[in-house]
């Protein structure tokens, strides 16, 4: 079964239809409920919400969800009957399976308690209408001649004693943008930090991510530095970062790193670690790239 627990969680949705058609005769009495087998829409409907719950029971690739609402409805015509399943989670993956078993359970409790008295029924068709919610749905296209910029700093990479793994690994997520970043490496020293993050925003750097400095060592300065430039914080990034870290490392309470605007630069202080890296980028990619528009006054 396919991993999920680096995806985010997010309000998802899906709807899927089935269609069953029947004899007008049928359709006449399912409506006057006059029937061997009584109340047939309620006891599909119920049987529907039973398969949206239980799919991970009978689907092997499905995960477990947590299952917020499901919504069962028919569309009750001459000929046919159209069922329509809503379902609804707050989770790392989303629900389309779940719409699809709970319309197509429903319509073959349908099928089931009208064949005692039409036996050329027929469920012609099962489909997904619609789906909401994943990173998907939040996408966002860069300005044009966007520049970012990837800042390590450490002492021991500086002086060649320590391989940059974390750099890199921003690196990576930017190229899946098209982006190519500026790249550099200084030592745990707040001045040249300050320089540095300084002489980007006036280069028109819009997106700085550094690595390293966000810890408590007596070294660490890469947060401080920030805080000495900066104009406004962002503090929703590093909670989002954070309480991602968090449900995966209790470690993740221990690091300072802030997210602050300078101009029309926002500058973004990721751990120093490999782990914490990868960890706050998939928390915060790509919603925060959705900052470019608010600030150039396009809202929400």
């Amino acid at each position: 079964m396919k991993s999920v627990s680096d995806k985010i969680t997010t309000a998802r949705s899906a709807k899927a239809v089935s269609v069953i058609i029947a004899r007008p005769e049928t359709i006449e009495r399912l409506k006057n409920n006059d029937l061997p087998k009584k109340d047939v829409l309620s006891v599909a409907r119920v049987a529907g919400i039973q398969a949206a719950k239980k799919t991970f029971e009978h689907i092997p690739y499905c995960h477990p969800i947590p299952i917020d609402f499901v919504e069962i409805n028919f569309d009750v015509q001459t000929d046919r009957v159209l069922v329509s399943a809503e379902v609804g989670a707050t989770w790392k993956t989303g629900v389309e399976m779940e719409a699809l078993c709970a319309s197509s359970i429903t319509a073959l409790t349908i099928y089931d308690m009208l064949k005692p008295v039409d036996k050329d029924m027929e469920i012609v068709s099962t489909k997904l209408v619609s789906k909401r919610g994943g990173k998907s749905d939040f996408t966002e296209v860069l300005p044009s001649g966007f520049k970012a910029a990837v800042l390590v700093t450490s002492d021991g990479t500086h002086q060649g004693t320590r391989q940059d793994k974390s750099g890199k690994i921003i690196q990576e997520k930017l190229k899946e943008y098209g982006v190519q970043p500026l790249y550099e490496i200084l030592p745990d020293e707040k001045d040249l930090i300050c320089a540095k993050l300084l002489k980007w925003c006036e280069e028109g750097v819009r997106l700085i991510l550094t690595t390293g400095g966000t810890g408590l060592g007596p070294r660490d300065v890469t947060v401080e530095a920030t805080r000495q430039i900066m104009e406004r914080e962002i503090p929703g990034i590093m909670e989002a970062g954070r309480a991602y870290g968090q449900a995966r490392t209790p470690y993740a309470m221990l690091s300072r790193g802030l997210a602050a605007q300078k101009g029309n630069t926002i500058i973004i202080n990721l751990p120093g670690s490999s782990n914490g890296v990868r960890e706050t980028l998939n928390a915060i990619f790509p919603s925060v790239l959705h900052a470019y528009p608010m600030m150039g006054g396009g809202g929400h």
